[in-house]
């Protein structure tokens, strides 16, 4: 078990930096490419491509890893599933409820 989490850990080591740096490529060629011929803009660098990519993370949070799965979602989907019917027609009245209370206007 072990092993398989160091392998997983070198390889997240490894291709992360190597898959920041294409999509930093990427980004700049499109840049480049797209960018002064439809806006008149200038050409970017490699790095500047890199700070760019990293604002637009910080901005919109567009660039984002998914290796975590939705974890919030499974636990509460086993949560609903060891409901009876009664009790899983109680907490759906019980979140109408609440999203009634948060969408009003008080």
């Amino acid at each position: 078990m072990k092993r398989i989490i160091l392998k997983k850990v070198v390889a997240v080591i490894l291709l992360a930096p190597i898959a920041f740096a294409l999509i930093g490529y990427v980004v700049m060629a499109l840049w480049n490419w797209l960018m002064p011929e439809i806006f008149g803009l200038k050409l970017i660098t490699f790095w500047q491509a890199l700070g760019l990519l990293l604002l637009s993370k910080l901005l919109f949070g567009s660039v984002r890893a998914k290796w975590g799965g939705n974890k919030y979602k499974e636990k509460m989907q086993q949560k609903i599933d060891c409901m009876t019917p009664e009790e899983r027609e109680n907490f759906k009245e019980k979140m109408r409820e609440r999203c009634k209370q948060w969408g009003s206007s008080n």
